[in-house]
């Protein structure tokens, strides 16, 4: 059985967690999304092969996480085989430039910020999706 390869999504806020998967529900996504909480969690669910043994399609990371930061998680990833060419996107509230900077300097391959309004956050979700899930070709 082929089986659609899942989303993660990192991210602290129950609130955004909810409208982001609703997000992608109404644009007819339909890759699983398992949640990670903050950074620590994120960690052991793409290190844990025993748990997860497959890598999500795509990683969808907030910055400002409790335990472990996005741009620490960012960093793992990158310097890690198993894991260096997931393609991640940083979903996040910053306006800050320097987090920008710094979400490319270590690797990055796109920075959104989260539109406030929900029709707003739809549209950028569904162009997230078609991009990512559909029209990229995925190295995992």
């Amino acid at each position: 059985m082929n089986k659609k390869k899942h989303i993660l999504l990192v991210e602290d806020n129950r609130d955004d967690v909810d409208l982001t998967i609703m997000a992608l529900e109404k644009c007819d996504i339909v890759n699983e999304v398992k949640v990670a909480r903050d950074g620590d969690e994120a960690l052991s669910m793409l290190y844990d092969t025993e748990e997860e043994p497959e890598l999500p399609v795509l990683v969808l990371l907030d910055i400002n996480m409790p335990k472990i930061n996005g741009f620490e998680v960012l960093k793992e990833i990158r310097g890690n085989e198993r894991t260096r060419r997931l393609p991640v996107v940083i979903l996040t509230s910053s306006r800050e430039v320097q987090d920008i900077h710094r979400g490319y300097d270590l690797g990055a391959n796109s920075y959104i910020r989260k539109p406030v309004g929900f029709e707003s956050f739809v549209e950028a979700v569904r162009n997230l999706g078609r991009y990512w899930l559909k029209w990229n070709e995925s190295p995992v």
